[in-house]
């Protein structure tokens, strides 16, 4: 594998001071995962990374960046730098200087991951394609994101993500996207901003990273986007928008049995695209996908048909078939594991693809196959949150689920606004959730884990994957 940096070029990226002669073939934050030949980011976080640099080492790190040398690794192969986080962002700096490749940024209140994913299966046939693997899209993430990019990247999708005021704008600097995109703006970390209009306004923060001349893609459906609209502007930068009236129009959407089928508009021209999973908010992150698709060069002819090469992964809305009793043929369930983010609208949107969703009759104890909601506390929304958990008891997919389970004290607000016959069980948090689940769900259900990460109900989802596993006699 060729060099991704060279201590020569790492130190003059950083100003630091490089000892041996190394090349790093990537970049790890993560001693517990790095491969031989990576660098190691000693950041601090809740632990010191200096603390793992000579397990890093042992594990065939080609070098480590920190700002200190760690006792017994005085002879090691090291960059030094006055500061580490401000060491990785220079390399991230310097990795976006280097390449040629179009830059798309993409920020939004949901949808971000999807549509980067989106941007990674379409783009993929038209040339190199960097974007992270996962959803890095904080202080660190970008940067990492970054200083990962080879050289001869033709097309980069960087994810840029905010919890609280003026975190957009630093990132998007760094990134300087030509292409900058907003998913949509809804009701998440109220509790930092107060109000939708100042969420509107913090991601429309990522328009100052655009590059001259570049391309503002924003959602038109909004009631905040003429906000998005003005940032843009003032930025210097074309605008194309997407939805239901947008440049990209999105037209007759039809949900079925695993899959979405879209009529749209991309300027001037009729296409439709199928999407291997149900949801109309997929539909939408995919409309804008292309409209970035367009803005960055590419065809939208094959970029329009390779989103049926997407498919959401683990937490975002991932489709898994988990068996319930090995020793029954046909005994399994139908998950969807979307238990690392909620708000309101992406609530909302899970619900539906739920209620979409067919479940199986005759192969459980329950000879009925039912639709199971596991929902849990939606974070950071402010004043007004439990009103908002309330609510979710009058959405029109709700109509369409047997049960919904509920887990921590806000959802709690749920629970008791359901119907008593939808009402199901309420657990205090996700560990108590998953010592009941075995019980509460049955081969041929379909069902919906959902909650902000911060809630636990990656604890529930494990469980119900581990359902059908025998355990020792």
């Amino acid at each position: 594998m060729s060099a991704l940096w060279t201590a020569a070029d790492a130190a003059a990226a950083t100003s630091g001071e490089a000892r041996g002669d190394w090349e790093a073939t990537g970049l790890s934050i993560d001693s517990r995962s790095i491969a031989p030949g990576e660098l190691f980011i000693a950041l601090k976080d809740v632990r010191d990374g200096h603390d793992f640099v000579a397990d890093a080492l042992a594990k065939g790190a080609c070098a480590a960046l920190v700002s200190r040398v760690p006792e017994g690794c005085e002879e090691a192969p090291l960059l030094i730098v006055a500061d580490v986080l401000e060491g990785l962002e220079a390399l991230g700096r310097a990795g976006r200087a280097r390449t040629k490749a179009k830059v798309a940024g993409v920020t939004g209140s949901v949808g971000k991951t999807s549509t980067k994913e989106m941007l990674r299966s379409t783009l993929s046939r038209q040339g190199k394609v960097h974007a992270a693997e996962k959803s890095f899209n904080n202080h660190w993430g970008v940067p990492l994101t970054l200083a990962r990019m080879p050289v001869d990247a033709d097309f980069a999708v960087i994810e840029i993500g905010m919890s609280n005021p003026g975190e957009i704008a630093p990132l998007a600097r760094m990134a300087r996207p030509d292409v900058a995109m907003i998913t949509t703006v809804a009701p998440a970390h109220m509790a930092a901003f107060g109000s939708l209009e100042g969420i509107a306004r913090e991601k429309a923060s990522i328009f100052e990273g655009l590059e001259p001349g570049g391309v503002a893609v924003i959602n038109g459906d909004l009631g905040t986007t003429p906000i998005l609209r003005d940032a843009a502007e003032a930025a210097g930068a074309q605008i194309v928008t997407f939805g239901q009236s947008g440049d990209f129009g999105l037209g007759k959407v039809v949900l079925s049995e695993g899959q979405t089928v879209a009529q749209a508009r991309l300027g001037d021209q009729p296409a439709m695209f199928k999407l291997t999973t149900p949801g109309t908010h997929f539909a939408m992150n995919a409309l804008g996908a292309l409209a970035v698709a367009q803005a960055l060069g590419a065809d939208t002819g094959l970029a329009t048909a390779d989103l049926t090469k997407w498919t959401p992964y683990e937490g975002r809305g991932a489709r898994e078939e988990i068996t319930t009793d090995p020793a029954r043929a046909g005994g399994f369930l139908t998950l969807f594991d979307d238990s690392y983010n909620a708000n309101p609208a992406s609530m909302a949107a899970s619900l539906e693809m739920l209620a979409t969703t067919e479940p199986r009759d005759g192969i459980g104890r329950v000879r009925k196959g039912r639709r199971i909601a596991v929902i849990g506390d939606m974070l950071e929304l402010g004043k007004g949150e439990k009103d908002l958990h309330a609510a979710l008891a009058g959405l029109e997919a709700m109509e369409q689920i047997h049960t919904v389970h509920t887990v921590g004290p806000l959802a709690q607000a749920l629970h008791d606004a359901l119907p008593e016959d939808q009402r199901g069980h309420h657990a205090p948090d996700g560990a108590a959730m998953a010592k009941e689940v075995s019980r509460l769900v049955d081969a041929g259900d379909v069902v919906l884990v959902k909650a902000s990460l911060g809630t636990g109900l990656a604890r529930v989802v494990d469980a119900i994957r581990k359902m059908g596993q025998v355990g020792p006699n």
